[in-house]
C-alpha cells in the first residue's frame, strides 16, 4: 500500500514537474517575443534618429552656404561704389560700360525672391565686372592705381568665394535631395516635413568664369 502510494506521489510530482516546466518553456518563449520585439523597436528608432540627424547635417550645411552667400554679395555692393568712382576718372569713354555695372548692382540688391532665384541678377552683375576688367586693360595708368587694383583684388576673392559657397550649396543640395527621394530614408524625411532644395543653375559658359584679375 505505500509502495502504491509513493508511485502515486512521484507520477503526482512527475505532472506537476511537466506542467511547470512547460509554463516556464512558454513564459520564456512570451519573454523572449518581447525582447526581440523591443530590440526591433529600438533600432527602428535609433534608424530614425540617424537619418534625422543627417536630414538635418545637409540642411544646416547648405543654409550655412546660403548665408555665406549672402554675406559675400553684401560685400561686392560696397566694394562696386569705390569701384566706379575710381575708375571713372581714367574711363571717361566708357560711360556705358560704368553705367551698366551700376545699373546691374542696383538690380541685384532690389531683386525679390530667395538667394537662390536672384541667381541670374547676380550673374549678370558678374559679368558686367568682368566686361568691366577687360576693358581697364586699355587703360595703363588705371592699371598703375593701387587704389583700383586692391578694389579688383578684392572682388575677385569676393566672387570665388561666392562660386565656391554655390558649389559647395550644391553639393550638399544633391546629397540632401538624393535622401529625401531614396527609400527608405524619403519615410523619415515625409514624417519631419522635409522638402528637396532648389540648385544655383549657370546659364551660360561664360557664367562659369571667374571675374579674372591681371596686375
Amino acid at each position: 500500500m505505500v509502495a502504491v502510494e509513493a508511485l502515486w506521489a512521484y507520477c503526482a510530482l512527475l505532472i506537476v514537474t511537466l506542467y511547470l516546466s512547460r509554463r516556464i518553456l512558454i513564459n520564456l518563449n512570451h519573454m523572449s517575443l518581447l525582447y526581440i520585439v523591443i530590440g526591433v523597436l529600438i533600432l527602428f528608432a535609433l534608424y530614425i534618429i540617424v537619418i534625422f540627424n543627417s536630414l538635418v547635417r545637409l540642411r544646416t550645411h547648405a543654409r550655412e552656404a546660403l548665408s555665406d552667400i549672402d554675406v559675400q554679395t553684401k560685400r561686392r555692393y560696397d566694394l562696386i561704389p569705390n569701384l566706379v568712382e575710381t575708375v571713372k576718372g581714367y574711363m571717361t569713354h566708357e560711360r556705358g560700360t560704368l553705367e551698366s555695372v551700376t545699373k546691374a548692382r542696383t538690380e541685384a540688391m532690389s531683386a525679390s525672391g530667395t538667394t537662390v532665384e536672384k541667381a541670374g541678377k547676380e550673374n549678370m552683375l558678374s559679368n558686367t565686372l568682368k566686361t568691366l576688367f577687360a576693358v581697364s586693360e586699355n587703360y595703363p595708368d588705371l592699371k598703375a592705381n593701387t587704389n583700383f587694383l586692391e578694389l579688383q583684388r578684392e572682388l575677385s576673392d569676393t566672387e570665388n568665394k561666392i562660386q565656391a559657397a554655390r558649389r559647395f550649396f550644391n553639393s550638399t543640395v544633391k546629397d540632401l535631395n538624393i535622401k529625401i527621394e531614396s527609400f527608405p530614408s524619403s519615410i523619415i524625411a515625409n514624417m519631419f516635413k522635409f522638402t528637396k532644395e532648389n540648385f544655383f543653375e549657370v546659364s551660360s559658359s561664360v557664367e562659369k568664369e571667374p571675374v579674372k584679375v591681371t596686375f
